[in-house]
């Protein structure tokens, strides 16, 4: 199961979280201009979600490129005698570390706006090392907009100092899908607080809120039970919601997801063996796991433990984004590791939390947590 749990057994802390980005860089350098911060406007505040969640930490701003020179970015607006003859473009091409949209356009002397409608990607999309991309050919039709309900609109919200993009969804019982539709957000868009957000009209009216008899209810991704424990809705639903996201959001495979954790541990100062063997009896490194606790990703985080982790790296970590989530249980394990006598006592603060191991000791499932972390060690030495 997951970081980090509470005072019963198997239990975990929730909270409902949003964001998730990327592995690699967004597609096109920047990962979103949407709801963007006016140039004159006051720094945005520090519990802010980041756009730039997969910065490394201590990242200079220097390394955005604002969007007032996005334009010089574009071959086509370089003059003719400073761009050199392109090679020619192949049918595809594999993402390699580092690379962007527009960077890869360039290469080939190829449009990256034609770049993105070739690969349905957006502006703000995520590319990953080892990803393929069409350079040729013909981009599929766009499909065509849904029109939204003339009637019944569904109002405005506030944003308030704070909130959330997946708060706010879940305060007001709005899909998240449906007011990022209704804004023209993407998951790793900034809100700040006093701008106001459009509320999309209910999906039902009340004429017609009876489902045919027929309509099937779809299975839902997530179980509301674990080993024998039932996870209250609000947080099943959460759960829900984030497997959603994370499975309509491309991921790292489980060997490049290892590859983060190892790395993201040897930045940190933690042992990265011990921060291998807890991701693999996590989630086997698979970055789409959540857990009906809402617990996510590969080192099983709950909204409330990532809260914790942002305040120990001095940034705000997004559970759904790959880097972040890895930052955030080495994060947590380094301090679990700081704070507690041993080894062991560290594994099982991780699993069941270190204020219940001191107060009540280890539970029985505990003991077996830490026992096969211990044994999975062995294969990452």
């Amino acid at each position: 199961m997951s970081a980090i749990r509470n005072a019963q057994p198997g239990a975990k802390t929730m909270l409902p979280a949003v964001a998730v980005t990327t592995a690699t860089l967004p597609a096109v350098v920047l990962s979103s201009l949407a709801l963007a911060q006016p140039a004159n406007a006051e720094p945005a505040p520090a519990h802010v979600q980041s756009a730039t969640a997969l910065a490394p930490e201590g990242a200079k701003q220097a390394d955005i490129v604002p969007a007032s020179e996005i334009a010089a970015l574009v071959p086509s607006r370089l003059a003719p005698a400073l761009v050199p003859e392109a090679p020619q473009a192949p049918a595809d091409y594999t993402v390699a570390k580092g690379d962007t949209v527009i960077g890869i356009a360039s290469r080939y002397g190829l449009d990256w706006h034609n770049v993105l409608q070739l690969n349905s990607l957006q502006a703000s999309s995520l590319i990953f090392p080892g990803q393929k991309l069409k350079l040729t050919g013909s981009p599929a039709p766009a499909p065509a907009p849904v029109a939204a309900p003339a009637s019944q609109p569904g109002g405005s919200y506030q944003i308030k100092p704070g909130d959330t993009l997946y708060g706010i969804s879940a305060k007001l019982k709005v899909p998240m899908g449906d007011l990022l539709a209704a804004n023209g957000l993407s998951l790793s868009s900034v809100i700040y607080a006093g701008r106001s957000l459009k509320l999309p009209a209910p999906a039902i009216s009340p004429a017609s809120s009876v489902a045919p008899a027929s309509a099937a209810a779809p299975k839902p991704l997530v179980d509301k039970s674990f080993l024998g424990f039932t996870y209250p809705d609000a947080v099943v639903a959460s759960a829900n919601e984030n497997k959603r996201l994370l499975n309509a959001s491309p991921v790292p495979t489980r060997d490049q997801m290892r590859q983060i954790v190892a790395d993201t541990a040897r930045k940190m100062g933690v042992d990265p063996v011990l921060a291998q063997a807890i991701a693999y009896h996590e989630s086997g490194f698979n970055q789409r796991a959540v857990s009906p606790a809402n617990a996510i990703g590969v080192m099983q985080v709950v909204p409330s433990t990532a809260d914790w982790a942002s305040s120990l790296v001095g940034r705000t970590l997004n559970p759904l984004d790959p880097r972040d989530n890895a930052t955030a249980g080495v994060a947590i394990l380094r301090a679990l590791v700081a704070a507690t006598h041993d080894q062991n006592t560290a594994i099982a603060s991780y699993y069941q939390g270190q204020s219940s191991v001191a107060k009540r000791g280890m539970f029985d499932d505990t003991k077996d947590y830490v026992k096969a972390v211990t044994a999975d060690m062995a294969l990452f030495r």
